[in-house]
């Protein structure tokens, strides 16, 4: 059986991606930061449906916990599926912030690059070891890297850094035949920056070429199928799940 591992996974496009993974056949390790019990729901659907998974703690934004994590890793790994790596890494977590440059505070900036950049960075590199080689990693960028959208400057510009790292770490892991990839949302109905309002939900839909905004398994059920063995020949690229937002 294959194994992921999904950071953020008890909520929104995480939880989505983790039955979506479950679905296809996939082990699913899911971390949570602040919410336990969203997570043993998560973990309660998929055992429910005769899937196997574990809920993790991890805060992203704690790189000094990457090491003790890795070890809960390791641990997992070997008690339930009797195995010493595992195969796909997908960083998600993360949360928005609606600010205009004017007014973001040095502690928003810091919180969003510590979430959005500096984790995935290192919790990669933490995990590398572990990852079975012919892997795959896939990074959650967003569309406002591609669209300027006022009041998520920080957020975007992490993004994109994030879309960028994806295309060094194809480069850097092809020699164990690891991909890296990653996933590139537009607008989704999920609590991330606090939810959209009516309005807001609106006005992104009439931006988007299929009349609506998406929803978590819209982009869940993507990242699944880019994992499957028939996609192995996609490697370094960035794919927007967006219904055609702002083309």
């Amino acid at each position: 059986m294959s194994i992921v591992i999904i950071t953020g996974g008890s909520r929104g496009i995480g939880a989505a991606t983790a039955l979506a993974c479950a679905q296809r056949g996939l082990g699913v390790i899911l971390t949570y930061n602040k919410n336990p019990d969203a997570a043993a729901d998560v973990v309660g659907k998929i055992t429910a449906a005769d899937g196997t998974a574990v809920a993790l703690e991890l805060d992203v934004t704690d790189t000094t916990s990457f090491p003790a994590f890795a070890e809960a890793v390791r641990r997992t790994l070997q008690e339930t599926w009797d195995r010493t790596d595992f195969d796909y890494l997908i960083n998600n977590a993360g949360y928005g912030l609606y600010n205009p440059i004017a007014t973001v505070t040095e502690d928003e900036f810091d919180g969003l690059f510590r979430v959005h950049l500096k984790g995935p960075f290192f919790l990669t590199q933490t995990l590398l070891p572990l990852i079975a080689d012919g892997g795959h990693i896939v990074n959650l960028v967003s569309a406002t890297s591609r669209v300027a959208t006022a009041g998520v400057a920080p957020y975007a510009s992490f993004k994109g850094g994030l879309e960028v790292l994806t295309r060094y770490m194809a480069k850097e892991f092809g020699d164990r035949r690891i991909r890296a990839n990653s996933v590139s949302p537009g607008p989704i109905r999920t609590d991330l920056g606090g939810g959209l309002t009516d309005d807001f939900e609106a006005h992104l839909a009439a931006r988007t070429a299929l009349g609506r905004v998406g929803e978590p398994d819209e982009v869940g059920s993507v990242i699944a199928q880019l994992l499957s063995p028939a996609n192995r020949w996609i490697n370094a690229q960035s794919l927007e799940v967006s219904g055609g937002f702002d083309i």
